[in-house]
């Protein structure tokens, strides 16, 4: 089965993460839409080290490099929406960065 992948926009119609990755330099940009593809393929069946559950409703996906890249997202269906992208610098997922992914997923389920 495919899935299909979607990109969050906010109340302004800024699509946030695709911005984001726009925004990263060319090399990790190929490999984050590498592992998006993946994702697309694969679904909720991708696992470590592309993918990891991290809440009930919250995943991450995992890109390494020179930069390490988090892509925060969840599943909707057969529909996988991606809420957050940041650079990752510690071990943890900064507080901040996991509350904004939920606040997000929440903004997008109200919507519905």
């Amino acid at each position: 089965m495919k899935f299909k992948v979607y990109y969050y926009s906010n109340s302004r119609g800024d699509e946030v993460v695709a911005n984001f990755i726009s925004s990263l330099d060319v090399s990790t940009r190929a490999k984050t839409m590498r592992i998006i593809d993946l994702l697309e393929l694969y679904g909720n069946r991708l696992s470590l080290p592309y993918s990891k559950k991290i809440t009930r409703q919250l995943y991450e996906l995992r890109v390494r490099g020179r930069n390490h890249i988090r892509i925060i997202y969840s599943f909707m269906g057969n529909d996988i929406l991606l809420l957050h992208g940041f650079k990752k610098k510690t071990s943890k997922i900064p507080k901040k960065e996991l509350e904004l992914a939920r606040s997000r997923y929440k903004y997008f389920i109200d919507r519905q």
